[in-house]
């Protein structure tokens, strides 16, 4: 047993600092609250506002190194924002992606050069970078993706070729990391590598997935015909992108369990609120055992899935990237699954109500849903700890 794991049971009890970050990002999602988010929801909008003012606050970038405009914190910390968000009804997911996956990436990994120019960006709210790893044929295998880059001779940069679906928010995004493939030359099969495409990059492609799904971020697919990327597009060493990836993919599954966590929060908020007050007999429903074991239980499963959520990010902040990928699949399991449960049981306490649009619950019924599916599928999870975790012989 490393250090870093036996030392982590001092770290579950939430400095004061925490605490207090935690009741402020809570106070600023009730200032605007669900009826905030589905409006913009309805409207088409962005919730450009609330980013605007948590940035201004120091919450986008309270993971980002302090040299470069953040916070000087780490996953504990930004994890605790997006949660807090979420349970106020204001889940932001680019939180996940921006200062998550792509400005963990960039601070470990990038250049000089290129921490400068994009992480002050996205400490202040005025820079977002989307994430693009999943393909139409690879799915949950990350060894079947085809996106592929080749040096270009002329210019010494790169070219990029290749599609990738269910990729959020690339419309109001200012780049997109995306996870391509080069050919090693010492043995002649392709390796992951991450390159950073701007917008605008002609080449570049985007067109909207029509989704079941009421958030503001939209998914897309990308279509990268030969993109001529300069040679500081490839973020970090051209040999080590396996490493980096995970690098991201660790900080992915943290922070969609915080987003999970807290909608699962937002649901139970609502119908306990409901089952004290709501009479149809001589007590409110929520005397009634049938109602109030099943909320206790849901209660219970969320606080269960924080603590796993808590002890992944302790590992990463910590430097324990083994340690990390474990927990943190453990924490995007128990999460999603407390999750749908809890919003499950939330509509059903609800009755009829549940599915108003005065609740606003019924929306999260398909929300709630994400965190089973995306970034990984929980069967993909379950594959991982019995082989990884348990010893098991592995089937895939």
């Amino acid at each position: 047993m490393t250090t870093v794991r036996s030392t982590f049971d001092s770290a579950l009890l939430e400095t004061e600092e925490r605490r207090a970050l935690r009741k402020a990002v809570g106070a600023l999602g009730r200032r605007y609250g669900r009826d905030y988010f589905t409006a913009a929801v309805r409207a088409g909008e962005q919730t450009d506002e609330l980013w605007q003012e948590a940035a201004g606050l120091g919450y986008l970038g309270v993971n980002l190194p302090a040299e470069y405009g953040g916070g000087g914190g780490g996953l504990a910390e930004l994890s605790i924002v997006l949660e807090e968000l979420g349970a106020a009804g204001c889940p932001l997911l680019l939180l996940i992606v921006s200062p998550a996956i792509c400005g963990t990436v960039i601070a470990r990994f990038g250049t000089d050069a290129q921490r400068r120019r994009w992480l002050p960006g996205l400490a202040d709210g005025s820079l977002r970078i989307a994430f693009g790893i999943t393909e139409p044929d690879a799915g949950s295998n990350s060894h079947r993706i085809t996106t592929t880059a080749r040096r270009d001779p002329d210019t010494g940069g790169w070219l990029l070729t290749g599609r990738k679906v269910f990729v959020s928010g690339v419309d109001i995004a200012d780049a997109t990391l995306i996870v391509g493939r080069t050919e090693d030359a010492r043995t002649g099969k392709l390796k992951p590598c991450l390159f950073l495409v701007e917008r605008r990059t002609p080449g570049f492609d985007f067109r909207q997935i029509e989704m079941e799904l009421s958030a503001p971020e939209k998914q897309f697919q990308l279509f990268l015909d030969d993109v001529a990327l300069p040679a500081d597009a490839l973020i970090g060493d051209e040999d080590a992108g396996l490493l980096q990836l995970f690098a991201g993919l660790n900080p992915e599954r943290i922070m969609t369990a915080a987003f999970s966590i807290g909608m699962g929060r937002y649901a139970l908020d609502r119908a306990v609120d409901y089952a004290r007050t709501r009479q149809v007999w001589s007590t409110p429903i929520g005397g009634h055992q049938a109602i109030a074991h099943p909320l206790a239980q849901a209660h219970i499963e969320l606080e269960l899935a924080r603590l796993m959520m808590q002890k992944a990010a302790y590992l990463y902040d910590a430097g324990d990237d083994m340690g990390a990928g474990e927990a943190a699949n453990m924490a995007k399991y128990a999460a999603a699954e407390a999750c749908a449960k809890a919003v499950d049981q939330a509509v059903h306490t609800l009755g009829g109500n549940g599915l108003t649009a005065e609740y606003g619950l019924a929306s999260l019924l398909t929300a709630s849903r994400v965190g089973r599916i995306a970034p990984v599928s929980r069967e993909m999870i379950l594959n991982f700890v019995s082989h990884h975790s348990l010893g098991l012989p592995k089937s895939y």
